[in-house]
C-alpha cells in the first residue's frame, strides 16, 4: 500500500496539534485565535523539537483558501443598508482612526529605518483591529449589551469594509502606481466594479435562488454558495483585484437574501476549518530568533497601539459625537490587531514588498495586543474616572454633552437631499449602461461580424450590418437605463416641495432634467461614435432623439419600473420576510438608541429555571430595573407582553434598560439555570423484562400497592400474554405468579428491583 501524500499527513499534524492547543486555550478562557497561532509555531520548521509540517506550500495554499472564505462569511453578516443607516457618526470615527493610526505606524517604521513599504504596510496593519477578538472579549465580559459595544461593532464593520478597500490601495502602490491619477484610476476603479457587481449581483442572484428555491436543500445550497464565493473570486483576480475582496463581495449580495442565516450557518463549518488553517500557517511563520532579535521593535509596537489607541481612538469617537467617557470605553476597547492585519501582511509577502522580519513581529505584536484587551477594556472606566479628577469639571461636562450637541447628520435640506438622490442614480445607471456597452463591443460585436460579415451603402453613408445590428441592440439595452437616469426623482417629495415652495426653483429644477438628459445622451453618442464615423451634428442630433424617444416610450417606462421594483424587491427581501415571520424589531427601538437607555437581546437558556414562569411571577421590573419590550419566539413575535405571558427555553427577550441594569440582568439570565447533573450517562433509561416468581413480594398487590415507582422509581410497559404486542397493564389488576411484565428504569433502579 502506498504512502500518504504530505498533504494529508500535514492536515493531519496541523488539527491534532491545533484541537489540542484549542482546548488548553478554551480552558483558560483565551481566545481561540491565539491557540491557533501557537498550534502553527508548534509544528512549524523553526521548532525543532516537535514534528513540523513537510510540504509548506500546500499549507499556504489552503490558507489562501480560508482568507477567502473567511471574508465570505464576514460579507455574510455585512449589510450595505445598516451601514447607510448609522449615519456619519461611525464614518467620522473610524476615518479618523485609521488615518491616525496608519500615521503612526509609517512613523514607527520610520524611526527604525525600516523600507519604505515595509512602513506602510505596517501602517495598514496597526490601524486595523480585531473585530473577532473584540467582539469574544465584549462576550466574556458580558459587556455585549452595552450602549458602547454596539458603537464599537458599527466601527468594526466599516473598519473591515475599508480594509478590503486598504488591500486593493496596497496592491496598487506595491506594483508601483503611487501617481494621483494612478491612485484616482484605482478608486474609480473599484468603486465602478464594486456598484456594479452589487446592482448586478443583488438584482440576478436573489431572482436565481427564488426561482430554484424548490429544488435546494442544505447540501445543495451549501455548495451553489460556495461555488458563487469561488466564481466571484475568480473573476475578481481577472479584473485585477483579489480573490479575498471578490469573495466578499459575494458574500455582501448573499446577505440581501432571504438564505442569508440558513447559508452563513452551512457555511460556518467550512469557514472555521479553513480559518483554523490560515491561523495555524500564520503562527508557521514565527520564528524564535527573529522574536529575540526585534524584542524592542515588537515592544515599541504594543506601545503604538496601546497608547494610540487609548488617545487616537478616543478622540476619533469624540469627533462622531460621543460623551468622553463612552469614547474612552470605545477607543480603549480597540487597542489591539487581528486576522486582518495577519491578511495584509501576507498580502505583503506574496507580493514580495516587504521584509521577512515583519510578518512574524507583527503576529507577536497581535499576541500581545489580545491578550491584553479585556485588561485595557476594563481599564477605560478607571482610567476615565483618573481623568475626570484632573480636568476642569466645566471641561469635562462639555466633553460629556457633546454627543447631544452633535450635529443630526440625517437633517439634510431638500435640495442636498434630491442632489445627493439625483447623484447616485446617474452614477449607479452610468455604470450600469457602461457594463452593458462594454459587454456588447467586446462580446457580441465580434460574434455577430463573423456570423453577417455585411456593408452596404446608403444615402453616401457607408454601413457595416454588424455594427448596425449591435449599435441598436446596445441602445435598446441600456434605453430602461438612460430613462431612469433622466426621469427618476422628478416626481420626489423632495422636487414637488421644492418646486411649490418658489418659483425660482423651477429654473435650477428643469436644469437638472437637462443635465441628466445630456449625461444620457452622451452614451447614445459613444455608441453612434464608436460604431459609425458620422459627423458630430449627426451624432448629437442621434443622441437627442433617441433619449426624447426614450423618455416619452411607454414601453421603456414599463421595463424600466419593472427593473427598478424587482430590484428593491430583491434588496428589501430579508426585511420583507422579517415583517412576515414577526421578526422585524419595532420603530422605536433605533431612536432609544441616543439616550441613557437602549434596547438589548438575551438569550433563554434551554435549563433555565425561569422557563415555564410568567412575568408576573419572574417580576423582572422591580428585581432588576428593565423592561421586557418583546418576546421572540421561534417565527413569531409578541410585542409588549403583559405579566400573565410566560418564558420558555430559546426565547429571544428583547429588553429596555440602562448598561449597569442590563449587565445585572445578564447575569441572572446566566446564571439561573438548572445545575449540571454530572452522573448524566449513569442515568441512562433500561428496558428489562421481569417475571414474578414464587415468593415474590408483588403478588397480589396493584400497581400502586407494588410501590414499583414511588419505592423503585420504575414504571410497568405492558404485560407480555403470548400476543404480538404487549398488553397494558390496568392499574386495578394484581399481580400474579408467574407475570411476565416489561420494566423500564436506570440502571442502579433495575438491578434493586430485580434483586428484591
Amino acid at each position: 500500500m502506498g504512502e500518504l501524500p504530505a498533504l494529508i499527513q500535514d492536515l493531519a499534524l496541523i488539527l491534532v496539534v491545533a484541537g489540542a492547543v484549542t482546548l488548553i486555550f478554551k480552558r483558560l478562557k483565551q481566545p481561540l485565535v491565539l491557540g491557533y497561532i501557537v498550534a502553527g509555531f508548534l509544528v512549524s520548521p523553526h521548532m525543532p523539537y516537535t514534528a513540523s509540517v513537510v510540504d509548506m506550500s500546500n499549507i499556504h495554499l489552503w490558507a489562501d483558501i480560508g482568507v477567502m472564505f473567511l471574508l465570505f462569511s464576514l460579507g455574510l453578516d455585512f449589510s450595505f443598508k445598516k451601514i447607510l443607516k448609522m449615519g456619519a457618526s461611525p464614518v467620522i470615527s473610524v476615518i479618523s482612526v485609521i488615518f491616525s493610526m496608519s500615521m503612526l505606524g509609517m512613523i514607527v517604521g520610520h524611526l527604525f529605518g525600516w523600507s519604505r513599504m515595509d512602513c506602510i504596510f505596517l501602517g495598514g496593519m496597526l490601524a486595523m483591529s480585531s473585530t473577532t477578538i473584540i467582539y469574544k472579549a465584549f462576550d466574556d465580559l458580558g459587556l455585549r449589551q452595552q450602549q458602547f459595544a454596539s458603537l464599537v461593532m458599527s466601527v468594526l464593520i466599516l473598519e473591515d469594509i475599508l480594509a478590503i478597500v486598504m488591500m486593493v490601495m496596497l496592491s496598487a502602490i506595491a506594483g508601483g502606481s503611487v501617481e494621483g491619477s494612478q491612485m484616482l484610476a484605482s478608486v474609480l476603479k473599484i468603486v465602478f466594479f464594486l456598484v456594479l457587481w452589487l446592482v448586478v449581483g443583488i438584482f440576478a442572484i436573489p431572482l436565481l435562488l427564488r426561482k430554484v428555491r424548490r429544488l435546494i436543500n442544505s447540501e445543495v445550497l451549501l455548495v451553489v454558495s460556495l461555488g458563487m464565493c469561488c466564481a466571484m473570486a475568480v473573476f475578481s483576480t481577472k479584473v485585477g483585484f483579489s480573490s479575498a475582496f471578490g469573495a466578499f463581495i459575494m458574500g455582501s449580495i448573499l446577505a440581501e437574501t432571504i438564505e442569508a442565516e440558513r447559508i452563513e450557518k452551512l457555511v460556518e463549518p467550512v469557514k472555521n476549518l479553513f480559518g483554523a488553517i490560515f491561523f495555524v500557517s500564520v503562527g508557521m511563520l514565527v520564528d524564535p530568533k527573529i522574536l529575540v532579535d526585534y524584542a524592542l521593535p515588537i515592544f515599541i509596537l504594543v506601545m503604538t497601539i496601546i497608547v494610540g489607541q487609548a488617545i487616537f481612538g478616543s478622540f476619533s469617537f469624540m469627533l462622531g459625537g460621543e460623551s468622553l467617557k463612552s469614547a474612552m470605553r470605545c477607543g480603549f476597547s480597540m487597542a489591539q490587531i487581528g486576522e486582518f492585519s495577519f491578511i495584509i501582511a501576507s498580502l505583503g509577502l506574496a507580493l514580495g514588498v516587504i521584509s521577512d522580519f515583519l510578518y512574524p513581529v507583527v503576529v507577536a505584536v497581535s499576541v500581545i495586543t489580545t491578550f491584553l484587551t479585556p485588561y485595557m477594556i476594563r481599564l477605560a472606566t478607571p482610567a476615565y474616572t483618573a481623568l475626570e479628577h484632573r480636568l476642569p469639571s466645566r471641561l469635562i461636562r462639555m466633553l460629556n454633552r457633546l454627543s447631544m450637541s452633535h450635529p443630526n447628520t440625517t437633517e439634510r435640506s431638500k435640495w442636498k437631499q434630491l442632489i445627493l438622490q439625483m447623484t447616485v442614480n446617474t452614477v449607479v445607471y452610468g455604470i450600469l449602461s457602461s457594463a452593458v456597452i462594454a459587454l456588447m463591443f467586446m462580446l457580441f460585436h465580434p460574434f455577430i461580424s463573423r456570423a453577417v460579415p455585411l456593408h452596404f451603402s446608403l444615402f453616401s453613408f457607408h454601413f457595416s450590418l454588424p455594427k448596425l445590428i449591435t449599435g441598436v441592440l446596445t441602445v435598446l439595452l441600456i434605453s430602461p437605463f438612460l430613462r431612469a437616469m433622466v426621469m427618476k426623482k422628478n416626481h420626489s417629495e423632495e422636487w414637488k416641495a421644492l418646486w411649490a415652495e418658489s418659483n425660482r426653483n423651477h429654473l435650477p429644477l428643469l436644469f437638472t432634467i437637462l443635465v441628466r438628459g445630456v449625461v444620457a445622451a452622451s452614451f447614445v453618442f459613444y455608441v453612434c461614435q464608436h460604431l459609425a464615423h458620422f459627423a458630430p451634428a449627426i451624432v448629437i442630433t442621434l443622441g437627442i432623439v433617441a433619449v426624447v424617444l426614450m423618455v416619452m416610450s411607454r414601453g421603456v417606462k414599463h421595463r424600466s419600473i419593472l427593473l427598478e421594483r424587482l430590484f428593491i424587491n430583491n434588496l428589501r427581501s430579508r426585511d420583507i420576510e422579517a415583517q412576515v415571520h414577526g421578526k422585524r424589531r419595532p420603530l422605536y427601538e433605533g431612536r432609544l438608541l441616543d439616550r441613557d437607555i437602549h434596547i438589548a437581546d438575551f438569550d433563554i437558556p434551554q435549563n433555565s429555571l425561569w422557563a415555564g414562569k410568567t412575568l408576573m411571577q419572574l417580576n423582572l421590573g422591580r428585581k432588576y430595573g428593565v423592561h421586557v419590550s418583546s418576546i421572540l419566539r421561534g417565527n413569531n413575535r409578541l410585542n409588549i407582553p403583559s405579566g400573565t405571558d410566560q418564558l420558555f427555553p430559546l426565547d429571544r427577550l428583547q429588553v429596555i434598560g440602562s448598561d449597569t441594569q442590563l449587565a445585572v440582568f445578564r447575569n441572572a439570565v446566566e446564571g439561573q439555570v438548572m445545575q449540571e447533573d454530572l452522573e448524566l450517562e449513569k442515568r441512562e433509561m433500561k428496558l428489562r423484562q421481569l417475571i414474578i416468581g414464587q415468593g415474590s413480594p408483588f403478588i397480589g398487590k396493584t400497581l400502586e400497592e407494588s410501590g414499583l415507582r414511588s419505592d423503585y422509581g420504575c414504571m410497568v410497559v405492558g404485560l407480555e400474554e403470548g400476543k404480538e404486542n404487549l398488553s397494558p397493564f390496568k392499574p386495578a389488576r394484581r399481580f400474579e405468579e408467574g407475570d411476565i411484565i416489561w420494566v423500564v428504569g436506570e440502571e442502579d433502579d433495575l438491578n434493586r428491583l430485580l434483586h428484591s
